[in-house]
């Protein structure tokens, strides 16, 4: 089987408080970064800190601000060849300027905010095409996405659902995404938004697929296209599968109803842990490349 030859890194979120899809309210301050490592990794993964990044803020109300952001945050480490697309809709996609940059960049990031202006930005434009082809040809080229840029990295992509009553069935809506990676569903800010119960109804109406629970200033390695990731950053990923689901009722009751479903496996990764979406196995430590077995010492 052919891989696609580079890598994803999706990241949990926290650094985009301009909106909050379950309250509908926008929050014009307190914009930070948690996951100063973790953008560290994805400087280093595209080739160091002279590589060409280009940070596409399409999903944030507030683009100006997450971008200059993002570069106070990348200058902190010496990065200073970061370029900003603030593309607002589909006739931007289209500009030149933006085609060739995408063309020859080392990594793309996209921030965070409504993951459906991502898919309904993006969807079907050469912009898209070339990001996709690149990711499938060039093993330096790395894709990066943080909180709403991490979902919709996915084919299927959660674009709405409130917490509080995501174990109520049809209040989980679900799309389709960038397509980055197949037989997974992405969410983020995943504990302290109390988002399990949404990831388990994605994963139960589509059980083909690997749930990733990505927790803030936490994220994913995503490499083998798409099969094979790594943990990073200090929190937990969740990784919920479905492949063994016996039995769920999500299917024959009336929206608004509870749903209930036996056979979810439940595995927590943290750093250095990893998962391989084909083989469905967790795997305790991946390194260079390589699955090693974490020693555990006794004294």
């Amino acid at each position: 089987m052919q891989f696609a030859k580079g890598k994803l890194i999706a990241i949990g979120g926290a650094e985009d408080k301009g909106t909050d899809l379950e309250t509908g309210q926008i929050h014009r301050n307190n914009l930070n970064f948690f996951e100063l490592g973790i953008l560290r990794r994805i400087v280093e993964e595209a080739g160091g800190v002279l590589s060409r990044i280009e940070v596409i803020t399409t999903a944030s109300m507030i683009p100006y601000e997450i971008g200059d952001n993002y570069l106070n945050a990348f200058g902190k480490m010496g990065c200073t060849n970061i370029g900003l697309m603030h593309i607002r809709n589909r006739v931007d996609v289209g500009t030149e300027d933006y085609q060739q940059r995408i063309e020859k960049c080392d990594a793309v990031l996209f921030s965070g905010g409504n993951q459906m202006r991502l898919s309904s930005t993006f969807g079907g434009t050469n912009f898209l095409k070339t990001i996709v082809t690149r990711y499938k040809e060039e093993t330096h080229f790395v894709i990066a996405g943080t909180s709403a840029g991490a979902m919709a990295m996915s084919n299927t992509m959660i674009y709405e659902g409130n917490a509080a009553k995501a174990h109520l069935k049809g209040e989980v809506k679900i799309t389709t995404g960038l397509a980055f990676v197949d037989e997974v569903i992405i969410d983020s800010h995943f504990e302290k938004r109390g988002r399990f119960g949404r990831l388990a109804q994605a994963v139960a109406t589509n059980p083909a697929c690997i749930g990733i629970g990505l927790g803030e200033d936490t994220g994913m390695i995503i490499t083998e296209g798409g099969n094979k990731m790594e943990a990073i950053g200090s929190g937990c990923v969740i990784i919920i599968d479905g492949h063994d689901i016996q039995f769920t009722n999500i299917a024959d009751i009336p929206d608004g109803s509870p749903y209930s479903v036996e056979g979810l496996k439940v595995h927590i990764c943290e750093q250095g842990n990893g998962y391989l979406v084909t083989e469905r196995k967790f795997i305790p430590e991946v390194k260079e490349g390589a699955v090693v077995k974490k020693q555990v010492h006794v004294e």
